[in-house]
């Protein structure tokens, strides 16, 4: 079992940047793939970014990738997602996120955090 807390949200213009931090309970941390989804207000829930077990590979949506880096401390227990450049576009509930193999569907993680705000004002 995995529990997740995220961190690091809130309000910033846009152009700023946030980092978004996710730790998690369990000895078994290290042996899962993390990643971030995001849902903005009225849409649904997308991928924004996933990290392999190891921190060796990470993928982006396309709508991202260039301005976020998602990365990760196994002695910490803890992903991360920076985030800079950010739009207005980029609003929304972001959700950590932990699962057996990266992927860009939803389906392929098990455990879920609460989620925590971001908001880009123009």
């Amino acid at each position: 079992q995995v529990q997740l807390v995220e961190s690091g949200g809130g309000l910033v213009q846009a152009g700023g940047s946030l980092r978004l931090s996710c730790a998690a309970s369990g000895r078994t941390f290290s042996s899962y793939a993390m990643g971030w989804f995001r849902q903005a207000p009225g849409k649904e829930r997308e991928f924004v970014a996933t990290i392999t077990w190891s921190g060796g590979n990470a993928y982006y949506a396309a709508s991202v990738k260039g301005r976020f880096t998602i990365s990760r401390d196994n002695a910490k227990n803890t992903v991360y997602l920076q985030m800079n450049s950010l739009k207005p576009e980029d609003t929304g509930v972001y959700y950590c996120v932990a699962g057996s193999g990266p992927a860009y569907d939803e389906r392929g993680y098990d455990y879920w955090g609460q989620g925590t705000q971001v908001t880009v004002s123009s």
